[in-house]
């Protein structure tokens, strides 16, 4: 982007871009004979609260300690005293009456808003006739919390809830103590299950989600629809030995996604624009125009020179800015509004902005930047059912009003490898040494691969690729590696595969930047080298006109964020602007923008991932194609 136009959107006016400073947590050094319920309840937040924003403290802690306590604005909405219910889909209201043995009268009274129906993820108040012993009605992702009543035991909660007293114990140290009247005891975090008393291989993986079989469901579905293979989902569940049933809970990986299995079709939202209603969509994005302005030791025009991460968000801003005008151009009916998030690697000022400037109206928000800060702002809005977007990061907690807009690195290599197997084709894996983590997430999760064993050199040891080549189908050879030497040795393997008679392919799981150096590409080329991509680099006459418009206001090509900025904010009005609603469309509907493609499936725990992944090749004639 052109830097004097990139100066001139750092000083927009105030009117544009609002400024909110953050909110502090604070902080408690443990003192000795302190326990977590003692702090907790010194503070009015529950144990979980403490548990979330410090993990290790499950394992116990220490005198002197230093523990991070959840601000005001985390612990009003863990310790309100008015019993609340969050709608869940196809709840009724005769269904939550019937649930909490209180009159559909009495909820309407209580609930004047009722009357116009209900709304999933809404949060309405509760009086009930008789005493409930759960404290607090959960929500996603947050602790189920049992308040202990008289005469109740370990034993007893754990019945009820159909866990162990080993895990009550685990998430409640205290209780080896013995149990009190009104302790608030924590039954399990959220939609999570710690796996502590269940065998794993991997020990890094102890986090898992719940399943229930459904009625006709099979095996080899339910490793379809969670991405994992019939080996990984028996070894977690042991009673899958005897057969699926309906009904089993089953324990499925966290990051599990409901994969449908369906290969939507594109489809254009402009045909089916509903102008009625005005819609409000709001940016948070990380100008820090107080640090830029505060910043004496260099000019402006110097720290824009050498500030990637400024860079990145005013070319993301120049591409929303061109769908914005676009989206006016067509005449939708809407308004942005704009807020400086400030965002650092350990501060923002999300929760200031969410708690001031009525974000809670908002129909729909994309961003902040940094993957903790959506999910902070996700959760603070999940009671209004705002939908939060994540633009660039994914997430690593999941909300239901939360989307992850860019496909995760696993789900692309997950992609690939799914459109492999309904080829039918025969995978072989060459993954370097410096790849540990893809090959771990390959040995795991994909048990069909074979992964070619490597020398003390870390060199291919290529005796063992031969006898693992089948003839009759495709052998795809899987490159994991941004060694060129790697390439250049799986490029020979390939060579002397076909001067065998096998039919092979070569892949790339990342397309990384040596593929494309002047040494390999040539070589690459002759090979039609395919890969996955989160964006689609086939020409057309939408890019062709959005390149050259973009060219005309900034004198520069588009780049990634540029085109990213633009795809993600004209694709969210565009579903704003729809008679369904913004989830409807979701659920419903895969786009397609310049280059960025959005289709979103549903997580397990909650929330949405875009699965858009484009399959390409590189021709010879030094064009990318889709692969049909």
């Amino acid at each position: 982007m052109n830097l004097g136009f990139k100066i001139a959107l750092v000083f927009l006016s105030i009117g544009q871009i609002v400024f909110a400073q953050p909110n502090n947590l604070k902080k408690h050094t443990v003192q000795k004979g302190e326990t977590i319920t003692q702090i907790a309840q010194k503070y009015k937040v529950t144990p979980y609260d403490i548990y979330r924003l410090n993990p290790d403290a499950q394992n116990g802690i220490q005198e002197n300690a230093v523990l991070i306590i959840p601000s005001s604005i985390i612990a009003s909405t863990s310790t309100t005293s008015v019993k609340t219910h969050e709608v869940q889909p196809k709840e009724t209201l005769y269904g939550i009456s019937k649930q909490y043995s209180i009159s559909v009268q009495e909820l309407e009274k209580l609930n004047p808003e009722l009357k116009d129906g209900l709304k999933i993820g809404q949060i309405i108040q509760l009086t009930a006739s008789k005493p409930i012993s759960i404290a607090t009605p959960v929500k996603p992702n947050q602790a189920l919390i049992h308040e202990v009543q008289p005469k109740e035991t370990l034993f007893s909660i754990a019945k009820k809830y159909e866990t162990s007293v080993e895990v009550l114990e685990m998430l409640n140290p205290e209780t080896k103590n013995g149990l009190t009247i009104g302790y608030p005891l924590i039954i399990n975090l959220g939609n999570k299950v710690k796996n502590q008393s269940f065998p794993s291989e991997n020990k890094t993986a102890n986090d898992f989600l719940t399943y229930e079989v459904k009625p006709k469901e099979t095996l080899y579905g339910l490793t379809k629809l969670f991405r994992v293979n019939a080996e990984e989902l028996i070894r977690l569940n042991p009673e899958l030995k005897e057969g699926v049933k309906e009904g089993m809970v089953l324990r499925v990986p966290l990051n599990a996604s409901l994969n449908t299995g369906q290969n939507r079709e594109i489809k254009d939202l402009q045909k089916t624009i509903y102008k009625a209603e005005q819609k409000e969509l709001v940016l948070l994005l990380p100008f820090n125009i107080s640090n830029i302005e505060s910043d004496t030791t260099l000019s402006t025009q110097a720290r824009l020179k050498r500030d990637g991460f400024l860079n990145m968000t005013l070319d993301f801003y120049s591409g929303a800015l061109m769908a914005i005008d676009s989206a006016k151009t067509i005449g939708l009916n809407f308004k942005v509004k704009i807020y400086d998030s400030q965002e650092t690697k350990s501060s923002s000022a999300v929760e200031a902005i969410v708690r001031n400037k009525g974000l809670e109206d908002a129909d729909a928000i994309i961003g902040p930047f940094y993957p903790q800060y959506v999910e902070k702002t996700a959760e603070l809005l999940q009671n209004a059912n705002v939908p939060v977007i994540s633009p660039l990061r994914e997430t690593s907690r999941t909300y239901p009003n939360l989307y992850q807009s860019l496909p995760s690195s696993d789900l692309v290599k997950n992609s690939m490898l799914d459109f492999i197997r309904n080829k039918k084709g025969n995978m072989i894996a060459m993954i370097d040494k410096k790849k540990s983590s893809s090959k771990q997430f390959i040995e795991t999760n994909h048990k069909d691969v074979y992964v070619v064993p490597l020398n003390e050199k870390g060199g291919l040891i290529s005796d063992s690729i031969t006898p693992r080549l089948v003839r009759n189908k495709t052998n795809y050879f899987l490159l994991e590696t941004a060694s060129t030497s790697m390439i250049f040795n799986a490029l020979s393997q390939c060579n002397i595969a076909k001067e065998q008679g096998y039919e092979v392919a070569l892949v790339a799981l990342d397309m990384n930047d040596t593929f494309e150096t002047t040494e390999v590409f040539q070589k690459i080329l002759k090979q039609n080298l395919i890969f996955p991509s989160v964006t689609n680099y086939k020409e057309t006459p939408e890019s062709i006109l959005f390149a050259s418009h973009y060219r005309k206001i900034n004198n520069v090509n588009p780049n990634q964020y540029a085109i990213r900025g633009f795809d993600l904010v004209f694709d969210t009005l565009l579903r704003l602007s729809q008679t369904s609603s913004f989830e409807e469309t979701i659920e419903n509907t895969a786009t397609a923008g310049v280059e960025n493609k959005f289709d979103y499936e549903k997580k397990l725990a909650t929330g949405y991932s875009n699965k858009g992944i484009y399959i390409l090749y590189y021709d010879e004639d030094l064009t990318i194609k889709p692969v049909e």
